[in-house]
C-alpha cells in the first residue's frame, strides 16, 4: 500500500468515525431532549473499518414520569435520531428501514410502535412520521448547534459521561 493509499484510507475512517459520531450524537440529543437520562457514550475508532461500526449511548428511562404511550413516542424519537442525523449530516434523505447499519435502531422504533399502530402498513406510517419529525427537529439551527457540540466532544475524548453530555447541550436546549 502506498502512502498515497493509506492516507485516503485514513480519511475514509475518519469521515466514518464522524459519521458515527453524529449518529450516536443524535439518539443523545434527543434523549435529553425528552426527558431521558444519557448514563454515558462512547466511540470506538479502533472498531471502525470492521463491518459493524460500534458505538453506544446509554439511556436511562425514568418510566414513573411517562405514561406508556408518551413513553413509547419518546423512545421511538430517540431510535429514530440516530439515523435522522446521520441523514442530515450526510445530505441524504434515506429510509431508516432499509439501511443494514440502521437496522437495530429502526427495530428499535419498531418494537416500541407495537401498541400503537394496529398492523404493519399503520406502524411504517407512524414511524415515517416520526423520523421526518425527528429529521426536522433537528433542521433547528440550535438543536443542530447543539448535536454539533456533543460530536466535537466525542471525537476528541471517545467517551462521555451523562452530566458532560448535559453541560455540553445546556446552552441550546435551555
Amino acid at each position: 500500500m502506498t502512502a498515497m493509499d493509506e492516507g485516503a484510507r485514513q480519511a475514509s475512517d475518519d469521515d466514518e468515525l464522524e459519521v458515527t459520531a453524529y449518529h450516536e450524537a443524535g439518539h443523545a440529543l434527543m434523549a435529553v431532549h425528552v426527558g431521558a437520562r444519557v448514563r454515558e457514550m462512547s466511540l470506538n475508532p479502533a472498531a471502525e473499518g470492521k463491518l459493524d461500526r460500534y458505538a453506544e449511548v446509554a439511556v436511562e428511562w425514568p418510566r414513573q414520569e411517562f405514561a406508556t404511550r408518551e413513553y413509547q413516542i419518546k423512545a421511538m424519537q430517540v431510535a429514530l435520531a440516530g439515523p435522522a442525523a446521520e441523514m442530515r449530516y450526510r445530505g441524504e434523505p434515506l429510509h431508516p428501514g432499509f439501511v443494514s447499519e440502521w437496522a437495530a435502531d429502526w427495530q428499535a422504533a419498531w418494537d416500541a410502535s407495537a401498541c400503537l399502530a394496529n398492523d404493519a402498513a399503520q406502524r411504517v406510517s407512524l414511524l415515517e412520521h416520526w423520523t421526518t419529525y425527528v429529521y426536522r427537529w433537528l433542521d433547528r439551527a440550535e438543536h443542530w448547534a447543539a448535536l454539533a457540540a456533543i460530536v466535537d466532544h466525542l471525537l476528541a475524548h471517545e467517551y462521555l459521561e451523562g452530566d458532560e453530555i448535559d453541560d455540553i447541550v445546556a446552552p441550546w436546549l435551555a
